[in-house]
């Protein structure tokens, strides 16, 4: 094969810096895909697992380890480093374009995330290790330089392009396709640039016979590619049903969490049960959200309430309850996710449910993250409702912190209450300790209670105020569903095996205790 080097110490001719810039240009695309892929892995196991930090570290640590690997199993490699870089690129666009989808089926089907996870991200890692070798003796190949100036080159090219593609996914490919498609396209990128290299940066210098076989590789894989592109929404609609009891009737990947509504058909003349699932937890359930949400509700608006906030509870059933008192003057609705606001807001299946809630004109709709606006915010409301998903991943146990919790102290007014999900005192006692003894450590009076919600089972909530621990009662200006103040007084008692022991230590930004306790106690069911 003949090259096209330029003496070391010459002047490079125009077609010399050209195929030099063509070549660093494909190192940019392939990082960026590269990295892409690797952001697909840890997105898609915190949106299917929760606990994005384990997540991350096993992707970043596993994935680093086989880029060491490629990088040495890529020597033998370099005496033909053209072909080598061509059928790497192919093999790395098959791999990482199909992995979100591999990784979906491994979940629904196989029972074998973990496995699956590990091999992806050693192949992933390994195939993205050996592209530098083969790159840096190409990039030799078109002019000779000193080893260091070489590298920088590369490495300039490689950094800026994983930049790009750490930015691309979340705010383009996330928004635009959901990671399952992003991916599949990246893929198709990646194929592309590779065969570029080949096909015209060093076309001159490779037979016709392998510019061929190239060409063909290139559109094998890009049929591949684009046949699971064009049928990814049918296999991710079959796989949602596989998960779900019921049918999916609404399914979206918003830029936070996937978002799942299911609807029942009954079979007799029963009520339609209309499900919530936020990265396939469960919200809520129709047939009987209404115990979660009195009991939720109703205890802290038996003080003051003319200013009420809610923290979470984006589906609007919440503010539903708040709404029944004539004399809330204003209440403000606090949501990360916008994709869950518009769904609220205009989906009949939940507006039906919450009575148009979110657009009442005494309600002020906010998109933030709670913590954030806590802290930002000079408001002060008379009761806090924070009704937020369990804190099974990091971005929800900051929302179960002593940090929190001190801020929405300072968010009430003199006299102001604040009542939290705490989850199941059944199910996970030790978390719900760990909650009730965080919100004490951030100096409020603590009453816990817990209710039975048929579809969650045993679920505890804690009443909480500035002084000592406020009394459970209701004042509610007409008759509730399930709550009513006898209920409400015996929901303070617990059985000896699940009662609260103060034992555990609180959770902290620092050491996010809640997150460990939830992961340990809930992976048990």
């Amino acid at each position: 094969m003949t090259t096209v080097e330029s003496p070391a110490g010459t002047k490079p001719d125009k077609r010399t810096r050209a195929m030099r810039a063509g070549l660093l240009f494909a190192t940019f695309a392939c990082a960026a895909c590269g990295l892409v892929y690797e952001l697909a892995l840890v997105a898609q196991g915190s949106y299917l697992l929760g606990d994005s930090i384990t997540q991350a570290s096993v992707v970043l640590a596993t994935m680093v380890f086989a880029m060491g690997i490629g990088s040495l199993a890529a020597k033998p490699l370099q005496r033909r480093a053209l072909l080598g870089f061509a059928v790497i690129e192919a093999l790395l666009a098959l791999v990482g374009g199909l992995s979100v989808l591999g990784l979906h089926a491994a979940f629904t089907w196989l029972d074998l995330y973990w496995p699956a996870l590990i091999v992806i991200a050693l192949l992933v890692g390994a195939l993205i290790g050996a592209e530098i070798p083969l790159l840096m003796t190409l990039l030799q190949r078109i002019r000779r330089q000193e080893a260091g100036s070489a590298t920088a080159d590369l490495f300039a090219a490689d950094y800026v392009g994983a930049l790009v593609g750490g930015l691309a996914f979340p705010f383009l490919l996330l928004p635009l396709l959901g990671q399952t498609r992003g991916a599949l396209l990246v893929g198709m990128v990646n194929a592309v640039a590779g065969a570029c290299v080949v096909l015209f940066l060093f076309a001159r210098t490779v037979s016709r016979r392998r510019r061929v076989a190239v060409a063909a590789g290139t559109l094998a894989v890009l049929a591949v590619l684009g046949v699971a592109f064009a049928s990814s929404d049918a296999f991710l609609r079959y796989s949602r049903s596989v998960l779900y009891e019921d049918p999916v009737v609404y399914a979206e990947t918003s830029g936070y969490q996937e978002i799942v509504l299911t609807q029942s058909a009954p079979l007799t003349q029963g009520p339609t049960d209309t499900r919530l699932f936020l990265n396939g937890d469960l919200q809520f359930s129709s047939i009987d959200e209404y115990r979660y949400h009195e009991s939720l509700v109703h205890p802290v608006l038996a003080g003051k309430h003319d200013r009420v906030l809610v923290l979470g509870g984006g589906d609007g059933l919440a503010m539903r309850e708040v709404l029944r008192y004539p004399d809330v003057r204003e209440a403000v609705e606090v949501e990360l996710d916008p994709a869950v606001l518009r769904l609220a807001e205009h989906d009949s299946r939940l507006t039906d449910l919450n009575g148009g809630s979110l657009t009442d004109p005494r309600v002020r709709v906010v998109t933030a993250d709670a913590f954030a606006w806590l802290r930002d915010t000079a408001e002060r409301f008379d009761a806090v409702i924070i009704d937020m998903p369990d804190p099974d991943a990091t971005a929800t146990a900051k929302l179960y912190s002593e940090e929190f919790y001190l801020l929405a102290r300072h968010a009430l007014a003199p006299g102001g209450r604040l009542v939290v999900q705490a989850g199941s005192p059944y199910f996970a006692p030790r978390t719900y300790d760990c909650v009730i003894n965080t919100i004490r450590a951030a100096g409020l009076g603590a009453t816990p209670y817990h209710v039975n919600v048929p579809t969650f089972g045993d679920w505890g909530f804690v009443l909480a105020q500035q002084g000592p621990p406020p009394a459970l009662r209701l004042t509610p200006p007409e008759p509730l569903r399930f709550l009513d103040q006898p209920n409400l007084t015996a929901a303070a008692i617990f059985p000896t095996d699940r009662h609260p022991t103060g034992t555990e230590r609180p959770s902290t930004l620092d050491d996010p205790r809640v997150l460990r306790l939830t992961t340990e106690e809930w992976q048990q069911y």
